[in-house]
């Protein structure tokens, strides 16, 4: 237990940090198992709108700081390897 009252402050401070990111990650791993979902469905238009619904999710998540830029550069890139190789197998 923190005895001062600095030591106590920041405690409060990263548990409410901690609670934060975590559900902004929940809605991060939603999202991409939507995309996943949709994936799966190897339906082009509907994992297209999933994309950039988890694109504009992830860009959020990394502006606030919950998740590192180059992660969601990671994710976003594989989103779209993934989309454009759905894409042309419809063709």
């Amino acid at each position: 237990m923190a005895h001062s009252l600095s030591a106590n402050k920041r405690i409060r401070q990263t548990a409410k940090r901690r609670a934060r990111n975590r559900a902004r990650k929940g809605v991060v791993r939603t999202q991409l198992k939507a995309v996943t979902k949709a994936f799966g469905a190897k339906d082009a238009g509907a994992a297209a709108t999933e994309v950039k619904k988890a694109i504009v999710t992830l860009d959020h998540t990394a502006s606030k700081g919950t998740l590192h830029k180059n992660t969601v550069a990671r994710k976003k890139s594989r989103l779209m390897k993934h989309l454009n190789a759905l894409k042309a197998a419809a063709k």
